[in-house]
């Protein structure tokens, strides 16, 4: 972190340069209200030793567990080459490339990130990146909604199976234009699919979009050429929100149905991203030609010169730093650059064959511990539909104690759907990639069994010792 070596002397004599009393009056402007007043479990100060102690506490509790944990960040090799070459000084303190005749590597790697991004996606044209998968999807949606003027009400269909998290970024960000009705499509019980005749329901004004997740939350594969093609029988803009990473195996959105989707983001953190303690991530976003106009960010363009040497620039940037204010697509200030940098050399040093290699693992590994589970005493695979690296199990006892007890084994078990999806009951979504290795899978399997076996009182006891 920065060092800020201005004294209260200092920011005293600032203030009274700009003829303001304290620091607080800088923000006047912001309501009373929606000001917090304090923050209880934050200490007021802390020595630069001290800080570093907290930090290192903090990272020692995400250390050495075996990770099963996915719901949206997954646990991937990463070559060590791609953040040796991603640390280096001209991509890591690297800002927007604007000045294009001192930034042409920079322009040349987001390029490259494009061009492999819609491969990837079997779609015309990338960005160059948006904050997180949640606010890529929340952007594809007013791309539709730009793209249906005519349209006095827009209609958005979003799958219940959609990440939970994606639907709360999606509602705070979309949810407050009144003229956007964001109308949830339940999931089938036993599939764990997204049903036609479920967004058949009710229908009776038009529909703007359909939100199409592939796979879904529980890891479900979803019926993404039917939902793409009814979407399009109802005047409707397909938006796919896949995994990229399952995108290796998987018919790519250009695909889906008679005339491909015409949107598609997620999360690009699975490509060389590792997880760290809840962060950095970062949105990519796809779309059909038709649709670049209305795409926020940016996207770098190849030309030559006059010399007809090769050269990168930024081509559309229709963001409200470049003067577009209140017609700007988006009010998206920055990007993350580096985190693609990041999956740009992991997809250059993969290559296609090897991303198709490591999906194939995730499924194969998820293949395997399903078969583990079915037979094990007090767990119910819930859906068997196909599904990517992620399962949900039922289990026999309260998951968030199990959760706590596994723990207690150096094991991150998964995620606990009972809070989000209470229909479901006492669920687990457990996800195996390709870092997974059989005797993991038979370890976490074993570690289960043993805390499913336990009494009642035996691991009310063991809470209580804790």
């Amino acid at each position: 972190m920065p060092f800020i070596p201005h004294t209260e002397h200092d920011v005293k004599e600032m203030l009274a340069t700009i003829g303001v009393a304290k620091l607080e009056n800088l923000f006047d402007e912001i309501p009373d209200s929606l000001r917090v007043k304090n923050l209880p479990a934050i200490p007021a100060s802390l020595t630069e030793m001290e800080l570093a102690r907290l930090m290192r506490q903090r990272a020692a509790l995400d250390s050495g567990m075996l990770c099963f944990m996915g719901a949206g960040a997954y646990e991937h090799h990463i070559p060590a080459a791609v953040w040796d070459i991603a640390s280096r000084g001209e991509f890591l303190t690297a800002y927007t490339p604007y000045q294009a005749e001192a930034s042409q590597g920079t322009l040349q790697l987001l390029y490259e990130y494009q061009t492999m991004m819609a491969s990837l996606m079997g779609l015309d044209v990338s960005n160059a990146s948006l904050y997180e998968g949640g606010s890529a999807a929340a952007e594809a949606i007013l791309m539709a909604a730009r793209s249906h003027r005519k349209h006095k009400t827009y209609r958005v269909l979003i799958p219940r199976a959609l990440h939970p998290y994606y639907r709360d970024v999606i509602k705070t960000i979309v949810g407050q234009q009144d003229i956007i009705q964001l109308i949830e499509v339940p999931f089938d019980a036993a599939t764990g699919q997204t049903q036609l005749s479920a967004m058949e329901k009710d229908l009776h004004d038009e529909v703007t979009a359909v939100v199409i997740p592939q796979p879904n939350f529980f890891g479900v594969l979803e019926d993404a050429d039917a939902m793409t093609d009814w979407a399009h029988a109802h005047g409707a803009i397909a938006i796919g929100v896949v995994n990229p990473m399952a995108m290796a195996l998987l018919k790519p959105p250009g695909q889906w149905g008679k005339k491909g989707a015409d949107i598609a983001c997620g999360e690009g953190q699975p490509l060389g991203v590792p997880l760290a303690s809840g962060g950095p991530y970062y949105g990519f976003l796809c779309c059909k030609r038709d649709f670049v106009r209305q795409l926020p960010g940016r996207i770098v363009g190849r030309t030559v010169d006059k010399e007809g040497k090769q050269g990168f620039v930024l081509t559309l940037q229709a963001r409200e730093q470049h003067i577009r204010r209140a017609k700007a697509t988006s009010n998206i200030c920055t990007n993350q650059g580096l985190l693609v940098t990041a999956s740009t050399i992991y997809m250059s040093l993969l290559g296609p064959e090897g991303l198709r290699q490591v999906a194939e693992a995730c499924y194969l590994n998820a293949q395997y511990l399903k078969k583990k589970l079915e037979i094990l005493h007090g767990v119910e695979v819930v859906f068997h539909s196909p599904c990517f690296h992620e399962i949900v199990v039922r289990l026999s006892k309260p998951v968030d104690k199990i959760l706590r007890l596994l723990a207690n084994d150096k094991i991150q078990a998964g995620f606990n759907l009972a809070p989000i999806y209470p229909e479901l009951g006492e669920c687990l979504l457990i996800c195996v990639t390709e870092t997974k290795t059989e005797a993991d899978i038979e370890w976490f399997v074993k570690c289960l069994a043993q805390v499913l076996a336990m009494n009642s009182s035996t691991i009310k006891n063991i809470e209580c010792a804790k």
